[in-house]
């Protein structure tokens, strides 16, 4: 049974001879209810601060779970970018090489065909030489048979058109030489 301090104000005892001061055991209970009463409103003010404490508590202990969970994601979402960096850097890695690789290959290429477009034209080249050559050979031989036709017939020497006297095979075969000497 809880007793409050108005069951102690109430409260009443027996009077007997040879009993307490009435009046003494009165004030006495009175500073008893009191007393009672304080304590009851330090009990109350007590558990109204345990509840608000509890409570706090509560949010204290979520908030932590909270951040702990958010320090959980930050870590995970770290790990998931460092690996997506990593991959990224990888991808381009291999990107730049295949690129690499192809302007190698490329190159490779552009240079085997201007080799063999070279080895062509020094073809040609020789090729326009030679038949110059022969057409010049013609040429001298049938300019020198003319020469020879008309010194008989004008026994004179002259130029022909030329500017020259004469013309001789050897100096336009060495000037055709000549030329082609890089």
């Amino acid at each position: 049974m809880k007793i409050t301090p108005l069951d102690i104000k109430k409260q009443e005892f027996k009077k007997v001879m040879r009993g307490y001061d009435p009046v003494e055991v009165d004030t006495f209970m009175d500073m008893m209810a009191d007393e009672f009463e304080d304590l009851f409103k330090q009990q109350k003010d007590l558990r109204e601060k345990i509840i608000e404490l509890e409570t706090q508590l509560k949010d204290y202990r979520q908030i932590e779970k909270s951040l702990q969970q958010t320090l959980l994601h930050a870590q995970e979402a770290s790990g998931r970018m460092y690996d997506s960096a990593r991959k990224e850097s990888e991808l381009i890695l291999k990107e730049a090489e295949m690129r690499a690789a192809k302007m190698l290959e490329q190159a490779n290429s552009d240079a085997v065909r201007l080799e063999n477009e070279l080895k062509h034209l020094q073809a040609r080249k020789e090729s326009l030489i030679g038949r110059l050559r022969i057409l010049l050979s013609t040429e001298l031989d049938l300019i020198k048979t003319l020469e020879m036709g008309e010194d008989d017939v004008m026994m004179g020497t002259s130029s022909h058109g030329t500017g020259k006297d004469s013309i001789h095979l050897e100096d336009v075969l060495k000037s055709v030489t000549d030329d082609r000497t890089p």
